[in-house]
């Protein structure tokens, strides 16, 4: 018995000790103030964070190369844009991280996306929240707080982040 449990220990020391590690590569934290940034929604538009304060803003950083961005996008699509692209509550903003507009673009015609997908060519916007890791989405509340972070895609997250915006865009 005392064998059964020291090998269950040294299998499972390395998901412990890692499980209570700090997330080193987030540079914010739920409850915190979104760093305001400007960006550029189309090619001629400029646009500061700060100017969809009263709204909820979803910023989802992502890459056109990224497998599980490929993964969460279409669901994206669906089941947060399309269903509240016309609240006036609510924004979002898929940043292109370390790309341009000649990726973002047919990338995103190819993929029939209507959501705004923006360029973060030299990731100034991304490296505000992070240093590595995407896909990456974020939620800000109307006073501009950060209220949800994930990293990564899976179907729990994505289930919390659409839990979340069903409750707030009521």
């Amino acid at each position: 018995m005392k064998k059964v449990f020291l090998l269950l220990l040294v299998i499972l020391a390395p998901f412990l000790s890692r499980a209570q590690q700090t997330d080193t590569t987030t540079h914010n934290k739920v409850g915190d103030l979104a760093p305001n940034f400007t960006f550029h929604p189309d090619k001629e538009k400029t646009a500061s964070l700060a100017d969809y304060k009263g709204k909820i803003v979803v910023i989802d950083f992502w890459a056109t190369w990224c497998p599980p961005c490929r993964m969460e996008l279409p669901r994206v699509q669906k089941e947060i844009w399309e269903k509240y692209k016309d609240n006036p509550k609510f924004a979002l903003f898929a940043f292109d991280r370390g790309e341009d507009w000649d990726k973002t673009l047919p990338f995103k015609e190819k993929n029939k996306y209507t959501f705004p997908m923006i360029p973060d060519a030299d990731k100034k916007i991304y490296n505000l929240y992070a240093t590595q890791y995407i896909p990456r989405t974020i939620v800000i509340d109307e006073s501009g707080k950060i209220i949800y972070q994930s990293m990564g895609y899976d179907e729990k997250d994505f289930k919390e982040l659409l839990t979340l915006l069903a409750d707030k865009l009521k």
